[in-house]
């Protein structure tokens, strides 16, 4: 066997994920779980983390650190019904810090859960039927999918299709019912198989996401694998299938780097699962498991091409793909407030900044939206740009939504402009511990100022694609935007521009580690030659190509 990274031991050696979890949970000498456990723990949806706020004063006083977990629902598509809001709402305000999170996965978020419950917490999720499987770690996570799936009679079939997809890659070990749900433990787990990721599961983190075009709201070129949904006459003929995106990089290293997917054909709905078994398996048995950084699928293809990643996974799925179909993207971005539904029933989409729901001095949000699904009979959609579709609205109850969203002030993208409507942000500090500068908290002052350059140079209310990660790690998928930070130190950012506002197309580096007197003066000279210089109907992110604002790889 090959030299592999120490993931590989200890997934290896974890029995099927169980490791030694379960002592590390009733080990009351310490907040924090076994360093191996932290890695499986992963899996289960969860990720270890502390305060980083209060790390130093916390050592000085000889104490460890401020150990909490964040625990990610798996919900394919991002659809809940009000019930279960509620009862997250109540997990959130009984167990975690008061926050609801809306992830750019359309899945919730809970920070702060302490280790003595987070086995409660994981049963309060389970008892809202839903879960945290395979929300994180080496496996495929939540399916996404295009938000709204009754905004035509193709959008609820495509979004079936994303739950079906969902179940069909989920984990098959019962180490997850047996350690948070009391489950009947296996009696040998010799006897247990995982029939599609096998004893050490995937190299690497696997993303899956299904899009209706014309909006690109998924991002579904930033994916390990992506569907492409061909509609002819009203109708679902078929998916066009991509491969190999991926948005995760490491400063300073050439051998990392942001990729968007490949088009590889065309299938027929009904072989949806076939191709997605193929192409999963395939990165299983030729990913890399010796460099992690190098171990997502987007490299597989990278170093072995194309041509021979299709031909794997024709042998393996037992018919070749037709040949890629037509399909057209215009937006990535949300349609906020009303929009009526190919049935007659309405949907209200609202403004989430960064996703984060909650009780601050901007707004009641979570009590607001707790009082909204008591009296709601639709439904709720996360979208993949973390804000929210109060959906399912018949005609005669609009206005007492209305009302409800004016009462609690939930109306801000009302009044928001363009730029600060469409800026996504991973949560980057305090909590995450790869985070090397802000994000989330830096959001609303960084909108701020790209709207007053935009002013100052005569483009207010301009439309500009704009995201901000606290590490190159992609989060908030930052290298597909017009403009983006990508954090490098505290106060420090690299700055990119050209993304085509469609998701189609990377950006790439216009100055590295600059603070934000240095941004301001980037953003000023860039605004006022695309103010002058533009050409009729031209975004931004194209200008800065033409004009070689992108350096040398413009060229």
């Amino acid at each position: 066997m090959s030299e592999q990274s120490p993931v590989e031991r200890i997934k290896r050696n974890s029995r099927h994920l169980r490791g030694t979890l379960v002592e590390s949970l009733q080990d009351p000498l310490t907040g924090a779980i076994r360093e191996d456990d932290t890695v499986l723990i992963k899996f289960h949806g969860s990720y270890q983390q502390d305060d980083r706020d209060i790390r130093d004063e916390r050592r000085r006083q000889k104490l460890e650190p401020a150990y909490s977990f964040m625990l990610r629902t798996r919900l394919p598509g991002g659809v809940c019904t009000p019930a279960q809001w509620l009862q997250l709402d109540e997990i959130a305000r009984r167990y975690a810090n008061g926050t609801l999170r809306i992830t750019t996965r359309q899945a919730f978020q809970f920070h702060g859960v302490i280790k003595t419950e987070l086995k409660a917490t994981m049963q309060a999720i389970n008892a809202a039927l839903m879960d945290t499987i395979a929300a994180c770690g080496d496996v495929n996570r939540n399916v996404m999918a295009s938000a709204n799936p009754v905004e035509t009679s193709v959008h609820p079939v495509v979004h079936d299709w994303a739950k079906k997809l969902s179940e069909h890659l989920l984990p098959q070990t019962n180490a997850y019912h047996e350690i948070w749900l009391d489950g009947e433990k296996v009696v040998s787990t010799e006897a247990e198989v995982e029939p599609l990721y096998g004893a050490t599961y995937l190299p690497r983190k696997f993303k899956a996401a299904i899009v209706v075009p014309p909006v690109n709201d998924v991002d579904v070129f930033a994916h390990d694998l992506g569907f492409i949904a061909i509609i002819e006459n009203g109708e679902l003929q078929g998916f066009n299938l991509t491969v190999g995106g991926g948005m995760g990089a490491t400063h300073n290293d050439a051998e990392t780097h942001p990729r968007v997917a490949d088009v590889a054909g065309f299938l027929k709905p009904e072989q949806l699962l076939a191709v997605a078994e193929a192409v999963l398996t395939t990165q299983r048995d030729f990913g890399n498991r010796a460099v992690r950084k190098r171990a997502r699928l987007k490299y597989t293809i990278e170093d072995r091409g194309l041509e021979w990643f299709v031909a794997e996974i024709t042998r393996r799925q037992g018919f070749a793909l037709e040949p890629a179909r037509p399909y057209k993207f215009e937006t990535t971005g949300d349609r906020f407030g009303w929009t009526e539904g190919c049935d007659g029933r309405w949907h209200l989409t609202l403004r989430i900044e960064a996703g984060r729901v909650a009780d601050t001095a901007k707004g009641p949000w979570l009590t607001g939206l707790r009082e909204i699904a008591r009296v709601h009979r639709g439904d709720f959609r996360l979208t993949p740009n973390q804000n929210l579709t109060i959906a399912n609205v018949d005609a005669n109850a609009r206005a007492f939504i209305d009302a409800l969203v004016v009462r609690y002030g939930l109306d801000r993208h009302a009044r928001a402009t363009p730029v600060a409507l469409n800026a996504l942000a991973c949560v980057a500090l305090p909590t995450c511990a790869l985070a090397m500068a802000e994000a989330e908290r830096y959001l609303p002052r960084l909108a701020q100022l790209v709207d007053e350059r935009l002013a100052a140079n005569g483009l207010a209310g301009a439309p500009l694609v704009l995201r901000i990660t606290g590490c190159p790690n992609g989060c908030a998928r930052p290298y597909l935007a017009e403009v983006a930070l990508v954090g490098k130190a505290p106060g420090r950012y690299n700055l990119f521009y050209g993304g085509d506002g469609k998701g189609q197309r990377l950006n790439a580096l216009h100055l590295e580690n600059v603070d934000e007197p240095t941004l301001v003066a980037a953003l000023d000279a860039a605004f006022r030659r695309y103010a002058g210089e533009r050409l009729e109907g031209e975004g931004f992110g194209d200008f800065a190509w033409r004009a070689g604002l992108v350096g040398a790889q413009a060229a």
